[in-house]
């Protein structure tokens, strides 16, 4: 269901990004891997660019194709550099680099974002999370943060909050939903993959030892980028503005026990 597509895929160099490139090849997809670092074995065709400002988004799509299939918005920072960073890359340079991608994406076409279990409090956060995806554009991120008050601990599961937000939200904005362009976001829990010790850093050993005690063990790159690509596919095609979580079931035990069940 992927033979003969083109599917852009962020976050190249290592972790999901590299092993759903590696499988979009396996699969008959031309790949197009984009991420700040050339990656060791680039699965297709390979674009160094750095989507956490304007000019950077705006370079990208000045050297991409006119027709592309599918969007896989993979890259993203731990969190360990800051607020303002991160939100600049997992959510505002996301958004901005599929909206103007839009234009080039085939009718029927699919953008899949990797968000997290870290976006979970989504709810919770609500109107904080509504006013920051409301911000149109490429904004000064760093005078979002503060007006937000938005700590440096708090910016990676913040730019998921935001993330899943936003995916919800792109499903029925006409800029996707005129031209039949999918919209999904995937939630992995913690994966085995090399910024997992950052990811402890930020979220503290208790938080990442206690969620994968919940299921087992920790996920793998492999066991999230068949769900990605499966998302690109036409397999997917009634599939709209839905968050998977690929998580061994950690998103069912935190509900089981945040209501009571």
């Amino acid at each position: 269901m992927l033979f003969g597509k083109t599917i852009l895929i962020t976050g190249v160099a290592s972790g999901i990004g590299a092993r759903t490139a590696e499988l979009a090849g396996q699969f008959g997809a031309d790949v197009i891997g984009v991420d700040v670092r050339e990656p060791a074995a680039p699965a297709g065709s390979f674009v160094k660019a750095d989507i956490s400002s304007k000019a950077g988004v705006d370079d990208l799509i000045a050297s991409l194709p006119q027709r592309i299939d599918a969007l896989c918005n993979v890259a993203g920072l731990s969190g360990n550099t800051g607020a303002v960073s991160t939100l600049a890359v997992n959510f505002y340079g996301l958004r901005a680099l599929s909206e103007a991608l839009a234009p080039r994406l085939r009718e029927g076409g699919a953008i899949v974002n990797v968000a997290s279990i870290a976006g979970y409090g989504w709810r919770a956060n609500l109107n904080r999370a509504a006013s920051m995806v409301g911000i149109e554009g490429f904004p000064d991120v760093a005078k979002v943060v503060a007006d937000h008050q938005v700590k440096n601990e708090e910016g990676y599961p913040v730019s998921k909050e935001l993330l899943l937000l936003w995916t919800f939200r792109a499903a029925h904005q006409e800029l996707f939903k005129n031209r039949g362009i999918r919209v999904n976001a995937v939630s992995p829990g913690p994966v085995e993959t090399p910024i997992l010790k950052q990811f402890r850093n930020v979220l503290g050993d208790a938080r990442v030892d206690s969620d994968i005690a919940r299921v087992g063990r920790a996920g793998t790159s492999g066991d999230i980028a068949p769900v990605v690509l499966f998302l690109c596919s036409d397999g997917a095609r009634w599939v709209n503005g839905a968050n998977v979580p690929v998580d061994g079931g950690l998103e069912a035990s935190i509900n089981a026990e945040v209501l009571g069940f």
